[in-house]
């Protein structure tokens, strides 16, 4: 009878079981070594903490930007800078305001047309890498600047004697633009001084006792012809509150104008 197993095909080895060894210890279970070639998978944290972290990024990104996009304002009538810049609370008022948009207001700050366009809180691009090494020098020289210029604040001398005015109508339209300008009140000296010869002449004693205001008790009064009411809603706190007075009678006008032409440098007849 022949052997078992002769004609039986012989068994493979499989890669996937273990090698026994033989060591001082005892016999161990050595696992198959693969190839130096087999690529091994990244862990898998590794991924999910990619994955977490781009889009932290992307949206301090945006928030960035949508924190640096200035505002924009289109100007009505009525509206000065100063009382924009309060409206926006910008940093530096009306003057930092005026700054940012010189080129849309022009050279007269106190004179703002109603439908320009202001930008508010404009901020200057950052300097790129390649420039930052430029940049450096210059904003040295600005920081050397302006503490030599604190330093000259600190030492100079006592502030000079409130300034004089003239007792005639020069002076008492210099007189009114510097209240003006501490009121944000806009108005530049020729308009004014064109309307004050229109309306009186330049006597600030001027009153109209025949037209509608007059027939209706509250004739037009002083230098640019103001009735009482009028004077009264727009008088500007610091000055006189008798209407003749030369200098209330300019400012309360103006600061009338103001509310309703934007200006005084806008009326052109009667107002």
């Amino acid at each position: 009878m022949p052997a078992q197993g002769k004609h039986r095909r012989p068994k493979s080895v499989s890669l996937s079981r273990g090698i026994a060894a033989v060591t001082t210890g005892g016999a161990v279970l050595a696992l198959p070594v693969l190839g130096a070639t087999t690529a091994s998978a990244a862990p898998a944290h590794s991924v999910a903490a990619e994955k977490t972290v781009a889009p932290v990024s992307v949206t301090a990104q945006a928030n960035s930007v949508t924190k640096a996009a200035p505002a924009k304002h289109s100007v009505v009538s009525g509206e000065t800078l100063s009382k924009i810049a309060r409206e926006y609370s910008v940093s530096g008022g009306w003057k930092k305001l005026y700054e940012g948009n010189r080129k849309a207001v022009g050279e007269n700050p106190n004179l703002i047309h109603p439908g320009i366009t202001l930008t508010i809180g404009a901020k200057a691009a950052a300097p790129s890498d390649a420039k930052a090494g430029k940049a450096a020098p210059a904003a040295e020289r600005t920081a050397t600047a302006e503490r030599a210029d604190r330093s000259e604040r600190t030492t100079a001398a006592p502030a000079a004697a409130p300034a004089t005015y003239t007792n005639d109508l020069d002076g008492w339209i210099k007189e009114s633009l510097a209240v003006m300008a501490q009121h944000g009140i806009p108005g530049s000296y020729e308009g004014i001084h064109r309307n004050i010869i229109r309306e009186s002449s330049g006597n600030p004693n001027a009153i109209n006792n025949w037209d509608s205001n007059a027939v209706k008790g509250t004739p037009s009064k002083g230098l640019l012809q103001v009735i009482d009411p009028t004077f009264q809603a727009y008088h500007v706190p610091g000055t006189s509150t008798d209407s003749y007075d030369p200098v209330a009678n300019i400012t309360a006008a103006c600061n009338y104008a103001a509310d309703r032409y934007g200006s005084i440098d806008n009326v052109f007849g009667a107002y």
